[in-house]
């Protein structure tokens, strides 16, 4: 029997990408497609709002309003920390691709994992989170004798910087390295900035065009560098990761995984 999985954000790219990617998928399907109140996709059949053919599934503005397996949330930090709360008073498991959280709302959506399997990442792409795999291994082997820089890219309409991704990989430099992020962090240079110092990662963003996504880090030593790179071409990478993920989270046979905070990587077998 298929899972049935809820679409928060339907409105946006990663909402079309993630009904595709269901459409691809044997054992999931969608149940329930979610927009903003006073959207005017209220009403619309989703699979044609999708541009894959009605289905007959019409897009509401509530989460109440849904029935599903498991919930999907590629919306915005605030609509996100209360569909969490929902799902854990529904006893449903949550995926979360949602990024630009502050300190407060991130524990507040964490604060549910003890009562629902949870899955936060910051991308769910396969071959982002091989690349913060490797980084584990540059930065053991390198970051000591190198200077690290972290530079990534993205459309025009991406409204949070540094992406999350970049964040992500930052962390994991910083925590192989033994370092706090919050610390040693560089977001940007400008004028005087005097002699960089070792310890710190700087980040660099570019906005721009329709850049699906971009990134690179930089291990800079004397006379060589490493750089590992992701380039996306197709925000279905990132949809069928998160399908993949939903489907890990509910389980074999209904049988959804213990409550927990967990990651791409636990989805991959990486962690």
């Amino acid at each position: 029997m298929a899972v049935k999985i809820a679409i928060t954000g339907f409105g946006g790219r990663m909402g079309r990408a993630l009904a595709e990617a269901l459409m691809l998928a044997k054992e999931a399907e969608l149940s329930a497609a979610i927009v903003r109140p006073g959207s005017s996709l209220v009403g619309a059949d989703a699979g044609e709002v999708a541009g894959l053919g009605r289905n007959g599934i019409a897009i509401v503005d509530r989460l109440e309003k849904s029935e599903f397996d498991v919930l999907i949330d590629f919306s915005a930090p605030q609509a996100t920390v209360e569909n969490a709360a929902y799902c854990a008073a529904q006893n449903r498991p949550i995926v979360i691709g949602t990024t630009g959280f502050d300190a407060g709302q991130k524990t507040a959506v964490l604060s549910h994992s003890d009562k629902i399997p949870l899955c936060l990442a910051s991308n769910f792409s396969t071959g982002v989170n091989l690349c913060f795999k490797l980084l584990e291994t540059a930065a053991r082997v390198m970051g000591e004798d190198a200077d690290i820089e972290v530079v990534e890219a993205h459309h025009r309409h991406k409204v949070d910087a540094p992406s999350g991704t970049a964040l992500s990989m930052g962390e994991v430099v910083a925590e192989t390295l033994g370092r706090d992020l919050d610390k040693v962090a560089i977001y940007g240079r400008e004028g005087q900035t005097g002699a960089r110092e070792r310890d710190t990662i700087g980040f660099a963003t570019v906005r721009g065009g329709d850049v699906v996504g971009e990134h690179t880090v930089m291990f800079l030593a004397e006379g060589e560098r490493v750089e590992i790179s992701h380039r996306a071409s197709s925000r279905l990478s990132f949809a069928r990761g998160a399908v993949r993920a939903a489907l890990w989270l509910a389980g074999e046979e209904g049988s959804a995984r213990a409550p927990g905070y967990y990651d791409m990587r636990d989805v991959l077998g990486l962690n």
